[in-house]
């Protein structure tokens, strides 16, 4: 699937009546033209008028998003339940890159998602060519600026840490460091959730490798050559790790974000098995997922809706329900509105080690991963 921790004025009432004389026909029912275009809650006409609208829409198009991921099977219930919008999932466990090219090649279809929820660098690359709309949910000035585009249109949401999850009962000595993947008790053990090239989450767990063996955020050569060296020892296991394939043995260690690994482990733990879970210390790397509104979203006044609700403390709440740390959560602990249980099972680690990227080093080390993994790995 997926995986990226870091990084309106309101018009006059007489504007806002001359921009929505022209009514545009949208998903199921018709949409005020201003929330096609409007930057804000404000700008649109206030949060019952988004609402409405919403409502009246009667569906939001997402994709990719599965429903053990970062708690979004409770996410998207909640949300229709609220209000009344139905959420409609195409492909749940596709990647980021494919939700770039379902955005690109469906401009002005019904059928284009109208949210992307990707991996952070991908976010940036779809603001770049024009994909996105700008829209500065309510609680946009409490993210962070380097966790933000200053027009928004992406912002961060959730992340986490790469972590080894690892089969207790099928491993005997379970891994917790890159530095020990290539002993060879672990041959054809060792998998990811896809191919770092299209998905975030595989593409943070070369990062982390990099910097586990000598490379940097400038230099993720390293990272590849790891998993090259692991795929000449025979450890490497090329096959797509998911809990069906963690249930059957399959995968019995997988390289995946933290939240990943700790709710495989709340799941695989009803079907009598036990999943560990590491954030391994010699390659501390973490990174958050991006939200998005689609430029021409078939339905306008849900997709801003969605955002309104996951960037409120009941959304954010619920992503750390899935062990995902919401991109507001320093916020929220200053302020009490986090739900303490959720941050207490959170996997532990060393924040003070964390640093992030930056937008240049992480589209030049996706390049490098692009150009280099299939030779390398593949």
């Amino acid at each position: 699937m997926k995986a990226t921790l870091r990084r309106a004025s309101a018009l006059g009432a007489a504007a806002l009546l001359l921009s929505g004389l022209a009514a545009c026909s949208s998903g199921n029912g018709a949409s005020d033209s201003n929330w096609r275009t409007a930057s804000s809650v404000e700008e649109g006409g206030g949060m019952d008028a988004l609402i409405a609208a919403a409502k009246k829409e009667g569906k939001l198009n997402a994709i990719a998003l599965p429903k053990d991921w970062a708690n979004y099977g409770e996410v998207i219930s909640t949300f229709e339940r609220k209000y009344g919008v139905k959420v409609e999932v195409e492909n749940p466990d596709a990647s980021s890159q494919d939700e770039i090219t379902a955005v690109s090649s469906r401009k002005g279809q019904e059928r284009s998602p109208d949210v992307i929820d990707v991996g952070h660098d991908f976010d940036v690359a779809a603001a770049k060519q024009g994909l996105l709309a700008p829209y500065k949910v309510t609680s946009f000035g409490k993210i962070p600026d380097s966790q933000k585009d200053a027009a928004g249109l992406w912002y961060n949401d959730m992340g986490g840490y790469v972590s080894i999850g690892c089969d207790a009962g099928r491993v005997a000595k379970c891994p917790t460091k890159f530095s020990e993947l290539l002993d060879p008790q672990y041959k054809g053990k060792v998998a990811l959730t896809g191919n770092p090239a299209e998905s975030a989450s595989a593409f943070g767990s070369v990062f982390a490798a990099a910097l586990a063996n000598g490379g940097s955020f400038d230099n993720i050569q390293p990272g590849i050559d790891f998993f090259a060296k692991l795929k000449q020892a025979g450890n490497f296991n090329p096959v797509e790790a998911t809990p069906a394939t963690m249930e059957k043995g399959e995968t019995p260690i997988t390289v995946v974000w933290d939240y990943r690994n700790a709710a495989y482990s709340d799941e695989l733990k009803a079907k009598g098995i036990e999943w560990k879970v590491a954030i391994p210390e010699d390659g501390v790397f973490a990174q958050y997922y991006s939200q998005a509104i689609v430029k021409w979203a078939p339905h306008p006044a849900a997709a801003r809706l969605w955002q309104e609700f996951l960037y409120s403390p009941e959304g954010q709440n619920l992503w750390l329900k899935g062990y995902a740390r919401p991109v507001l959560l320093p916020t929220m602990v200053a302020d009490g509105t986090v739900d303490k249980s959720s941050l207490d099972r959170l996997p532990q680690v060393n924040e003070d080690k964390v640093s992030f990227p930056t937008e240049a080093q992480g589209q030049a080390a996706k390049t490098a991963v692009s150009n280099g993994w299939a030779k390398a790995v593949s």
